[in-house]
């Protein structure tokens, strides 16, 4: 249960770092921006919820789990339904269907480890 903290942590926290550090590496592979700003705003959220699992995950406390949880599940569901939206509607590339293939393993691998811990 906890690799998987981790595992989203870490996917979460460079996923969401990499536009802010080299914009014109994350523009190379996912397609021309208009608001650079916004890209790095949500970088900065997407980096911090990453960040949140990581100090979780470091800090070995089984408590607030339930929270975690659901901000990781709420996370991925919300990236799914956006990446995938927007992509079949050809408003961002197709590469972020990729990432909703990424979402969707997590989310599931989230909802066994519910259903077999019985966590929430």
């Amino acid at each position: 249960m906890m690799k998987l903290v981790l595992v989203q942590g870490l996917y979460y926290f460079f996923t969401g770092i990499w536009p802010i550090l080299h914009i014109e590496s994350f523009v190379a592979v996912s397609g021309p921006k208009q608001d650079i700003w916004l890209v790095k705003t949500v970088g900065v959220l997407i980096t911090v919820i990453g960040a949140t699992m990581l100090v979780h995950y470091f800090s070995r406390r089984k408590k607030p789990f339930k929270e975690i949880a659901f901000m990781a599940i709420a996370s991925a569901m919300g990236f799914i339904l956006i990446d995938t939206y927007y992509a079949l509607v050809d408003r961002i590339w197709d590469v972020y269907l990729l990432d909703a293939v990424a979402q969707l393993i997590l989310l599931i691998s989230w909802l066994i480890l519910i259903r077999k811990k019985a966590l929430i």
